[in-house]
């Protein structure tokens, strides 16, 4: 599968527009991900950084190895695939001109989409001047040189900070931009939260935990709960809902695993919640991406266990459920979601 993206690029190396920085110089990849053009670059230098774990765990089946973090500096050339989210994206181009070396080069990529022309302006007022820019595939990748006499130092921190953790909800949680619903309890959730049985018990998990709303409910309104295990892809938000739970886990016993679910879990449950995303790198709906939640659910369920989910009414789940669930039925429909209750069997 070519990713049009990462092939726009790394296009100005493989045009011959600008060469790589000559050997030892390092080179750093900010959400990196895999694909076949990747091996324009020399692996012994590069440093990737990749915190969304499906994207780490293909590019570690691709040979690569990625960090969910970057800790160096000085870098000759680095290259960054910025998310959709404004403040998390500017935060990362801020990033990259702190960590290129003066006379270094950043290069950004972006589809047409999903902001590529407003990501080029960011550069452009950060760095002073672009180097230059190029489109393929509907695609856009610009790039400038860390000059400091140019460098708009005051708006380079003002978006780092914009990324930076803060309280939200009267400082019950803290959060960033960029995770889902970062600065909020969505609607989905607290209607999911609402309509869960008080009586639910026993060893539960959720998937695509977040920042850890669900999870909070989940213990604020069942008190028989004794251990929840919260699964989720992004660790900026994983991270947060360690601190956002600390309070709640005693005497009920949390764990918290940075991976992809739909790779399977742990343990078996005896209840399974979750508010399954529904895109991924764009904003298209992603159905693929629920019905691999939902078969991961059946899966790490214990027999005659059951499943909490709610998701966009328009959503067509029903199909999948009724394939690896036993039963299933909609129990609330308000506000453009549903919430559904499907039962593991028995014998399975």
């Amino acid at each position: 599968m070519t990713d049009p993206v990462l092939e726009t690029l790394l296009l100005p190396l493989e045009n011959g527009t600008f060469d790589l920085p000559d050997a030892p110089q390092r080179i750093l990849f900010l959400r990196a991900r895999m694909g076949k053009d990747l091996g324009l670059l020399d692996k012994s230098r590069l440093d990737l950084v990749q915190s969304f774990a499906p994207d780490r765990e293909a590019l570690a089946a691709g040979g690569y190895e990625a960090q969910p973090e970057c800790g160096g500096e000085g870098y000759s050339l680095v290259l960054l695939l910025p998310p959709r989210q404004k403040q998390e994206a500017r935060a990362l181009i801020a990033e990259a001109f702190r960590r290129v070396a003066p006379g270094g080069r950043v290069v950004l990529c972006a589809a047409n989409t999903e902001g590529a022309k407003a990501f080029e302006s960011d550069v452009e007022a950060l760095a002073g001047a672009l180097e230059g820019k190029q489109s393929k595939a509907k695609c856009r990748v610009v790039w400038a040189i860390r000059d400091d006499a140019r460098l708009n130092a005051s708006l380079q921190a003002e978006w780092a900070e914009g990324d930076a953790p803060r309280p939200i909800l009267d400082g019950r949680f803290v959060s960033r931009p960029g995770l889902f619903a970062w600065d909020h309890v969505d609607a989905a959730t607290e209607l999911l939260v609402r309509t869960l049985p008080v009586g639910l018990s026993g060893i539960g998990a959720d998937l695509g935990a977040g920042f850890g709303v669900l999870t909070a409910g989940v213990l604020a309104r069942c008190p028989k709960v004794a251990a929840l295990d919260l699964y989720e892809a992004e660790k900026r938000a994983l991270d947060l809902a360690r601190q956002n739970l600390a309070a709640e886990a005693a005497p009920r016993h949390l764990q918290f695993f940075w991976a992809d679910v739909t790779k399977g879990l742990g343990r078996p449950h005896d209840f399974i919640v979750m508010n399954p995303p529904f895109h991924q790198a764009t904003k298209a709906d992603r159905t693929d991406v629920g019905h691999a939640f939902i078969r991961a659910a059946a899966k790490g369920l214990k027999p005659g266990g059951n499943l909490w989910m709610v998701a966009n009414r328009h959503l067509p789940y029903e199909g999948v459920i009724n394939e690896v669930f036993a039963e299933m039925t909609i129990v609330a429909d308000e506000g453009g979601f549903k919430v559904i209750h499907a039962r593991k069997a028995r014998g399975k």
